[in-house]
Parts: structure tokens; C-alpha cells; sequence
């Protein structure tokens, strides 16, 4: 009988039998994207879910318990960290800081300053300066290729392009009617419309290419490289939002109005969409990580994304709006921090 060694994040562990090796694949001890080889050849490293494969074993992976049931072994923290507003905490993140500076100005500027000139030198300068850099160089990871990056950008807007505009999944009669809520003077129906007509729809459109990634991944994912890949994800959406309402809605404003909002659809908002499927990102890691969770993590990846992004669309650029985006960069952060907890809690 063939024996095989597992090989994860350059550490050797085994040897073992397919037959134990499909059993703690089915448990999520071991994942499909491991890397192995056979004990009799050594240069022959392969992914664990070859081996499976080539010995003609088909895995089904168990589920530990219902979705309450998995949520609850979670716990509370995993979805809203205790020192997520601790100020001592905070402000001793100098990365926070900068994201939150970087990323929410605008938003302010655009909220508060009614001076036209005023505001269009300082987000022009302001975007001039830091927009091009800025999440390269706050979370790539050795993990992230460019060329997936590069893919993943321009193959989100193609794909929600031929989502959208193509077939008219918007329109599909229960998507509609979902939608047509939020025009409801019932303020309720209105954050039904906004949560599942709107949020559920364009989180589940950004998140769909992240699980092609982690489909064809070669060795697990890192929390913090499918934070990166969600980020970029999210851009690509808001920048082919941006241009869908800068061609469509904002002809219709006057002139300061459109030069407002078009600002606003090709820079904050696209970073708000970036944040957002940054969650989605951050969950869909540790779904592939300890798989005996995913449903409740493959959950939490489309409803925390899409009850902020809810929310935000009912409140808008209001003072609460504008707190709304100050914790959802506040929360990524605090999930990225977590992580290493996390990854413990989930292993037991």
C-alpha cells in the first residue's frame, strides 16, 4: 500500500495511508489544496487532491453540525471583536489610521465641504497622490500573484457586465421585487430592499470569483491573501458601478451634483465596495481552511458584507452613513488582527 507524506506551509507530517488521508480530509484535518507525495518518490509532489483522485477516492466533507449550531460554536467574536472600539487599541494601529484616513476622506470632504473648487483640488490632488499604491502596499502577501490580481480585476467587470446588462439579472421578477422596496416610504421594507435586493446580490456577484481562486489553488490561502483578492475584487465592482451611474444617473444632476457624485462612484465608493468584499475575502479563507465550518463561514461571507452594505445605502452620506463606513474599515481591520485566534478556535 502506497504511503504518503503531507506537506503544508514547508512542514512534514506522516506518512499515511490514502485511506487515512481521505479520512481527515472528510474531518478538514487535511485539504484538498495540501500538498503530498509518495513516500517510494519524494520528487513527486502533487496536491492531496490528486492522490485522491488518482485512487479513485471521491470525498465528501462533513458538515459539524447545522448552520446555528456552527455559529454558535463560533461564537459572538469571530463576527464582532470585544476591542473593536477600544480608542487605546485603536490608535495604537497606525495601520488602521492610514486606512481609515486614506480610504473615508473623501466621503468627509465630499459630506462637508460645500465650496465646489475647494473640494475638487483637494480630491484630485488628494487621488492624485495615494490612490495607485494603496492596497499593494497594505496587504499583498508572498501569496499574491499579479497576474491573478490582473485577472481577477478584469474579469469581475466582464463577468457583472454580462451579468447585469446582458441577461438582466436585476430584473429577474423576485431579484425586482426585492428591489422595488427600496423605494418604500415603509422605512422597514426599505432596509429589506436595500439588505437583500441590493446587498446579497452585489456581495454574492464579488465573491464568485474569489471561489475560483480558491478552487484552483495549489497550496491554502492565507486569511490576509483573499483579504487582498477580495479588495481587489470589490474595486473592480465599484469602478464598473461607477461608470454604469456616471453614464445613467448622474447625467440627469446639475453640474456640481454630477461632479460630486462622479467623484464619489470612482473613488470612495469603490473603496467601500473593496471593504466590503475584504469580509467576504477574510471569511472565504477560513472556509477553505477548516472546512467543516463553511457553511456557516461561506454564510458570513455574503450576510455581514451585505447587511453593511445594506444599511449604508439606506443612510447614505447622513452623519450615521458616514460612522457606517468608518466601522466597516474598523472591522476588516479588527478581523485581520483576530486572525491567529481565530485559526485556533476553528482547529479544535
Amino acid at each position: 500500500m502506497n504511503m504518503y507524506y503531507i506537506i503544508r506551509n514547508n512542514q512534514q507530517f506522516g506518512p499515511y495511508s490514502i485511506d487515512v488521508i481521505a479520512s481527515y480530509v472528510e474531518d478538514g484535518k487535511i485539504l484538498k489544496c495540501d500538498k503530498a507525495c509518495p513516500v517510494s518518490n519524494l520528487q513527486s509532489v502533487n496536491t492531496v487532491g490528486f492522490y485522491l483522485k488518482s485512487n479513485g477516492r471521491k470525498i465528501k466533507i462533513k458538515n459539524d453540525g447545522s448552520l446555528p449550531q456552527q455559529l454558535k460554536d463560533i461564537g459572538r467574536e469571530l463576527i464582532f471583536p470585544k476591542t473593536i472600539f477600544s480608542w487605546k487599541e485603536l490608535l495604537k494601529d497606525k495601520r488602521l489610521l492610514l486606512l481609515a484616513l486614506i480610504g473615508l476622506a473623501p466621503a468627509f470632504l465630499i459630506s462637508f465641504i460645500r465650496i465646489p473648487f475647494l473640494t475638487f483640488y483637494v480630491i484630485s490632488l488628494y487621488f492624485s497622490i495615494i490612490w495607485g499604491l494603496f492596497f499593494y502596499y497594505f496587504f499583498k502577501t508572498p501569496q499574491v500573484s499579479t497576474k491573478v490580481t490582473v485577472g481577477l480585476f478584469f474579469m469581475l467587470q466582464l463577468f457583472v457586465f454580462l451579468l447585469w446588462d446582458v441577461i438582466g439579472l436585476p430584473h429577474w421578477p423576485g431579484i425586482n421585487l426585492l428591489y422595488s422596496f427600496t423605494d418604500s416610504g415603509n422605512i422597514f421594507l426599505r432596509v429589506i430592499g436595500y439588505i437583500f435586493g441590493v446587498g446579497v446580490l452585489e456581495e454574492t456577484a464579488k465573491v464568485l470569483p474569489l471561489l475560483l481562486i480558491i478552487k484552483r489553488a495549489k497550496e491554502p490561502y492565507i486569511p490576509q491573501s483573499m483579504l487582498f483578492y477580495g479588495l481587489m475584487s470589490g474595486i473592480a465592482f465599484g469602478v464598473f458601478e461607477g461608470v454604469q451611474y456616471q453614464m445613467t444617473v448622474n447625467v440627469e444632476l446639475d453640474y456640481a451634483n454630477a461632479f460630486f457624485m462622479n467623484v464619489a462612484r470612482l473613488t470612495c465608493l469603490p473603496f467601500l465596495h473593496a471593504i466590503w468584499a475584504g469580509i467576504a475575502g477574510y471569511f472565504i479563507a477560513f472556509a477553505n481552511l477548516y472546512p467543516k465550518y463553511r457553511l456557516s463561514l461561506y454564510f458570513l461571507a455574503i450576510f455581514v458584507p451585505a447587511v453593511i452594505h445594506g444599511l449604508y445605502d439606506v443612510l447614505g452620506w447622513s452623519i450615521p452613513g458616514l460612522l457606517l463606513t468608518v466601522i466597516s474599515v474598523i472591522l476588516l481591520m479588527s478581523y485581520l488582527k483576530q486572525g491567529v485566534n481565530y485559526q485556533s478556535k476553528l482547529s479544535k
